[in-house]
């Protein structure tokens, strides 16, 4: 497993992360817990993705000059 090509991810994705786990565990799990239980599941799995992402994303791709348009 190799985490070479690791993307790096905005601060938005690991907010997004955050607030829709809490959502999930405290309204949606009341609502519905199978998809209370899916949606934790879901974001849970973002925000390990977005802790990679700080530790080994390149940001290299985000900060590439954009080519102009002709």
């Amino acid at each position: 497993m190799g985490l070479s090509k690791v993307a790096p991810l905005t601060s938005s994705f690991l907010a997004a992360s955050m607030l829709g786990f809490l959502i999930s565990v405290y309204y949606v799990w009341k609502v519905n817990e199978t998809w209370g239980f899916t949606f934790a599941i879901l974001f849970a799995y973002m925000f390990i993705a977005s802790m990679i992402s700080m530790r080994r994303g390149m940001p290299d791709g985000q900060l590439k000059g954009r080519p102009k348009k002709e």
